[in-house]
């Protein structure tokens, strides 16, 4: 067997759960938008916008789906969908172009900073910092938390946000570039996920070692990927394979 010389991780849900912090963030920063408007507008003495958060904040979905499928390459930079998505809505409710860019760039400052309230598991600073000693490290994630400003930063020197690369998971580029940077092939790396078809296929169909993490399923699994059920058991499946080298 080929030594194991780098591994990187998937994000969301893997590092930490990611379900609660985003319900927070979706909520939060179009409420933040939609009251620190209605303040803006009262001081000028311009009347409310039509906008309501429920009603609003549909529109606001429709408008990053359907730019998802009109700029197809941009589907996965999750940030510029909705930055043009708040922005086009804004214009639409009358605001001049240049106070909807402004609001809109506002919004997602708040949108980033409720995102990055993320609480990693309790295990993985101690995890990481443990296999940093022994591995390059990287991280690979479709998500558009900004990672520079989340404590478990420090451990990954490679950051991919393959969103803003505009070739999200599954596809090959954003691994083949982690790679590239940590300059180790792929059958010396391995990669951990939370998502068979996002992580996990596309690793191993690169060669990469893969560490899925599910609580279910019984399926058998191909050569080299292994499953575990929460990122604390990495260790394990690291020392079965170095028993086998």
């Amino acid at each position: 067997m080929t030594t194991l010389q780098a591994i990187t991780f998937d994000l969301d849900d893997t590092l930490w759960d990611n379900h609660g912090v985003m319900a927070r963030t979706e909520e939060g920063h179009y409420r933040w938008l939609l009251e620190a408007l209605e303040a803006w507008r009262a001081a000028r003495q311009e009347e409310a916008l039509g906008l309501t958060h429920e009603g609003g904040g549909q529109d606001y979905l429709q408008r990053r789906q359907q730019l998802a499928k009109q700029v197809p390459e941009r589907r996965g930079d999750f940030t510029w969908l909705r930055l043009r998505a708040l922005e086009s809505q804004l214009e639409a409710e009358g605001l001049p172009r240049s106070a909807a860019l402004m609001w809109a760039a506002a919004a997602m400052n708040e949108f980033h900073r409720l995102r990055v309230q993320v609480t990693p598991h309790p295990e993985a600073a101690g995890l990481l910092a443990a296999l940093a000693e022994r591995y390059q490290l990287a991280a690979i994630t479709n998500g558009n938390i900004h990672l520079a400003r989340q404590p478990l930063a420090s451990y990954f020197p490679v950051a991919i946000a393959a969103g803003e690369l505009l070739t999200p998971k599954p596809d090959p580029a954003p691994f083949l570039t982690a790679l590239s940077r940590l300059n180790v092939a792929p059958e010396c790396a391995m990669h951990v996920g939370d998502s068979w078809q996002e992580d996990i296929l596309p690793a191993q169909q690169l060669g990469m070692h893969a560490v899925w993490i599910s609580d279910t399923g019984e399926q058998a699994l191909p050569p080299r990927v292994h499953r575990i059920a929460h990122i604390k058991e990495l260790p394990s499946v690291l020392e079965t394979l170095e028993k086998s080298d």
